[in-house]
């Protein structure tokens, strides 16, 4: 009786659900509360259900889940939130992931710190998403491998014992061996894992973690189709003779657009495509350079997630160590390199850089002349010896359209790869699928790079790949357009407050190719000391992002996101993007990005507003 009642409110809800449950890939920080994050939600979510009350209004008002699809979303958390009802366990115990691999992963880190034992058993092949050569060698986690009969008697085993479960209906927990983690998988959806037993919900956390940083939850199409198929419903497969086509299309775009002629590869998000470059590059200098450390060299202040991933590279591997590049406030990139690439020279190291061009969210571009110069100066290891060519790994979200790899340009002197997120510019918004290109010095790390992707089961799905179909042969264009109310905007703001410090590119940039849509604005404060002028100046902030959200609810967004297709969003990079930086290398200061489709005249109205009001 119960089951019954809870599929027909799931839907009710399913038919009720507001549109952007399935399109929104970013959250709305204005409703949003990451201390309570999944928790609020749901709690609000069972509120609507004992009320009966379910209703399109009812569900938008809703508190933001979690905060990208990476981490969660509305719909993720209803289907995990709807097994754990099912199956008499806690919501946060279940939880989605769009990678049938990545779980595993997740346990096997958690393992690795706390010294413990890990059993993988499982019952039928998982050869084809599961490397345990690839894992225990490159990855660095150790595990048990087995393979058994449901119907066989195992013996007690001392550490953490994880069941993979392939055949049994998203209805059912498939538990035979009385495991502490079920993971079962569902083509094409991706996996759900269960932590069983209030002893392991310390894990619960540390997976979250992993889907956060290195893959994605699964994707709220296919959390729909799995709460359909709860119900009974019979979904018709997503997979048609167009999907080839459409991976073609994406993949001449992004040669078009990189000005490359190497095969490109596409991940289910930016950071998923950065953890398949990083871990890709690992193996290749394990194989090509053993013995030697491995460095991956990374700012400080960029976008909080790239630093966050790096750095738990680094934390499971002896070899790999992050090295700090001062690139913002006053430090020129091109300098902090030189000095670092000296350094490691020295030491005989393999060098990985990642950087952000333009910055962020002070938006500079270093010189570009001379950071070509830098990267192809030929250096010697301490013994005298010619020290092995640094890899460059451009994050050129902000920039996509300029060309960094072709010949002659600024990389390409050296093995270079760049990557972009794709729920970005690319898809404006609408999934979160990011892609890597390479230039010719780089082709033979993309086979590494592609072994890694696949392995974590990270290549974007058949919807990401249709979204980005309809989407890239755009994005160019609404780069330009965007790049050009941006500037308007800025010049009004220097205009009407001339004393606040405005981070753009300037107009010689710009001629140059570098069109960016986002800016930020160090606001003019007040106080007799620091402390009071940077208190007065974090509550100034939040002053203009909540008058530009309440007055232009239909456009300007609390929102960590850039390259929407329609209005502007407002941030404080600190409390956002940099959510994982180290305090003292925040930036307490507002980002805007400003969309092609804005009424502009209406965000200037406003400024103006806030700058009689408060400046």
């Amino acid at each position: 009786m119960k089951e019954n009642i809870l599929k027909k409110q799931i839907q009710q809800v399913l038919e009720q659900m507001p549109a952007d449950w399935l399109t929104l890939t970013t959250h709305r920080l204005d409703i949003y509360d990451e201390s309570q994050a999944k928790t609020q939600f749901l709690a609000a979510f069972e509120e609507l259900l004992q009320s009966d009350q379910i209703s399109n209004q009812a569900l938008a008002k809703l508190p933001t889940a979690y905060d990208y699809i990476r981490l969660g979303h509305p719909l993720s958390s209803v289907l995990e939130w709807t097994l754990g009802q099912l199956h008499g366990i806690p919501a946060d115990q279940v939880i989605s992931f769009s990678s049938k691999t990545a779980p595993i992963l997740a346990i096997l880190r958690k393992n690795l710190f706390l010294k413990k034992s890990t059993q993988i058993l499982y019952t039928e092949d998982i050869s084809h998403f599961f490397s345990e050569e690839l894992i225990q060698g490159i990855y660095g986690y150790s595990f048990e491998l087995l393979q058994v009969n449901p119907n066989e008697k195992l013996p007690k085993f001392e550490g953490s014992r994880v069941y993979i479960s392939q055949k049994a209906p998203i209805s059912e927990l498939e538990n035979p061996f009385n495991s502490d983690f079920v993971i079962s998988t569902h083509e094409p959806w991706g996996s759900i894992i269960h932590v069983l037993g209030e002893e392991n919900a310390s894990y619960i956390s540390e997976i979250q973690h992993v889907r956060r940083r290195e893959t994605i939850a699964m994707t709220p199409i296919h959390c729909q189709q799995a709460l359909k198929a709860l119900n009974g419903e019979v979904e018709e497969s997503t997979s048609d003779n167009l999907a080839a086509d459409r991976k073609e299309q994406v993949l001449e775009s992004i040669a078009n657009i990189t000005a490359t002629d190497i095969k490109p590869l596409v991940a289910s998000s930016g950071l998923s495509m950065q953890y398949a470059i990083m871990m890709g590059l690992v193996d290749e200098a394990l194989e090509k350079h053993p013995g030697k450390a491995i460095k991956f060299i990374v700012p400080p202040n960029c976008y909080g997630g790239t630093n966050d991933q790096a750095r738990r590279v680094a934390a499971c591997l002896d070899q790999v160590e992050v090295v700090d590049l001062p690139v913002d406030a006053g430090n020129d990139m091109n300098q902090s390199l030189d000095r670092i690439l000296e350094e490691l020279a020295q030491q005989n190291a393999v060098s990985y850089i990642i950087a952000e061009i333009p910055t962020n969210p002070r938006v500079e571009v270093p010189d570009l002349d001379r950071l070509k110069e830098v990267l192809g100066k030929e250096r010697q290891t301490a013994e005298g010896e010619v020290a092995l060519e640094p890899v460059f790994i451009l994050d050129q979200t902000f920039c996509p359209n300029v060309h960094f790899l072709g010949e002659g340009e600024t990389l390409s002197g050296i093995p270079a790869i760049s990557y972009a997120s794709g729920s970005k510019f690319p898809s404006g918004g609408e999934c979160t699928a990011g892609y890597c290109a390479a230039n010719l010095k780089a082709e033979g790390l993309m086979e590494k790079i592609a072994l890694h992707l696949a392995l974590c089961d990270n290549e974007a799905t058949e919807e990401q790949y249709e979204i980005l179909a309809r989407q890239l042969p755009s994005m160019n264009q609404r780069i330009q357009k965007a790049y050009e109310n941006t500037r308007e905007f800025v010049n009004f703001i220097q205009d009407k407050l001339p004393t606040t410090k405005i981070n753009f590119v300037s107009e010689d940039l710009a001629q140059r190719g570098f069109t960016p849509s986002v800016f930020s604005l160090d606001l003019p404060t007040k106080g007799e000391t620091e402390e009071e002028r940077e208190s007065y100046k974090r509550a100034l902030n939040l002053e203009l992002i909540n008058l530009m959200i309440t007055e232009i609810p239909e456009e300007s967004k609390f929102c960590v996101s850039y390259g929407q297709l329609k209005g502007c969003y407002w941030t404080v990079p600190a409390t956002s993007t940099q959510g994982t930086t180290k305090e003292g290398d925040k930036d307490y200061i507002v980002r805007a990005s400003v969309s092609h489709n804005i009424d502009l005249n209406k965000h200037k109205e406003v400024f103006l507003k806030f700058v009689k009001e408060w400046c």
